[in-house]
């Protein structure tokens, strides 16, 4: 993935930055700290083509608010850009997983025979232990009533889905809870383990990946995302450190239809004026973080905050759970 501008990092470095950076990242290249920091203090023009304001969005401090690059002069302004924004997370169907298995993919029980990790009185004992219960993964199973290793079970799935496995080596819970909110920690399952010095996001699930998950945090955080499974326990116990943890200040709310969403985050927009802000989709949720100082802003478009001081997620799904 391309870096994006002003978000490069001298190779070695490392990604984490503490508070009394200002949340900034280095740039290549010549310039004092004032060349290189320059977008912070850049004016826009209206982002909104229909726009009817004219000279007296002039007088307005046109470096807030911003939604994805784009400043909106007014209310209304803001409200066209984001409902251009909603348009395209709900059309965008480049990412379709519905999280049920891909038919092409070899049958676990048949990788773990094929790499002697089972025998076939063991997998058929797993399978009528799952038909008994009407739930529950053949890798569950098999551990539960044969005895199998997790870490083969763990292994086979990489290999179902050609992905590495990953440890929590390295893993920084308070660090990893300014990436995503705890509620799609929750619901996905996904556990952001690091980040390495080239600016790859390393990020596992338990068994079975999330493009669409993995996609979202890349446009998100500016980072390459790299998807893994981990072992269950350790993910587990990754999770538990990380509600420990201190996460961006969120909230959550359901709303009728893509009209009231529309609404709502331009609502909290116009409220909290943010110096950046950026809308991703994760399947039914539509996800608005918004970085309210260029203090919390580690790039141009916000990245990855340094601290939860001064950045605000709004986390929306359309229609109502029952």
């Amino acid at each position: 993935m391309a870096s994006r501008p002003g978000s490069e990092i001298p190779r070695g470095m490392d990604v984490y930055w503490t508070p009394s950076t200002g949340g900034s990242l280095p740039v290549r290249g010549g310039g004092g700290v004032q060349d290189r920091f320059a977008w912070r203090d850049q004016r826009l023009g209206c982002g909104n083509p229909a726009c009817t304001k004219g000279w007296l969005r002039l007088l307005k401090d046109r470096r807030r608010p911003v939604f994805e690059h784009q400043w909106g002069c007014s209310t209304d302004c803001i409200e066209s850009l984001v409902s251009v924004a909603v348009r395209r997370e709900f059309g965008d169907g480049n990412i379709v997983d519905d999280g049920r298995e891909h038919r092409h993919r070899i049958p676990l029980g048949l990788v773990m025979l094929s790499q002697g990790w089972i025998t076939h009185p063991q997998l058929q004992r797993a399978l009528m232990a799952q038909k008994r219960s009407g739930r529950g993964r053949i890798g569950s199973w098999l551990v539960a009533e044969c005895g199998v290793k997790q870490e083969h079970v763990t292994r086979a799935l990489s290999m179902q889905w050609s992905c590495p496995v990953l440890t929590s080596d390295g893993f920084d819970p308070r660090a990893m809870a300014l990436l995503v909110p705890r509620l799609l920690i929750e619901r996905l399952g996904m556990v952001p383990l690091r980040i390495a010095g080239d600016r790859i996001l390393y990020l596992a699930f338990e068994d079975r990946l999330d493009a669409s998950a993995a996609l979202a945090l890349e446009r998100m955080s500016g980072l390459k995302v790299e998807s893994g499974l981990a072992d269950g326990l350790q993910l587990k116990y990754a999770q538990q450190r990380l509600y420990q943890s201190d996460f961006v200040s969120a909230r959550y709310e359901q709303v009728a239809d893509m009209a009231s969403l529309t609404r709502k985050m331009a609502y909290s927009l116009d409220k909290l004026q943010p110096r950046s802000s950026q809308l991703v989709r994760i399947h039914q949720f539509y996800w608005l973080r918004m970085w309210l100082e260029t203090g919390a802003m580690s790039t141009r478009d916000g990245g990855v905050p340094a601290s939860r001081e001064d950045v605000v997620d709004r986390i929306y799904s359309v229609g109502f759970e029952q």
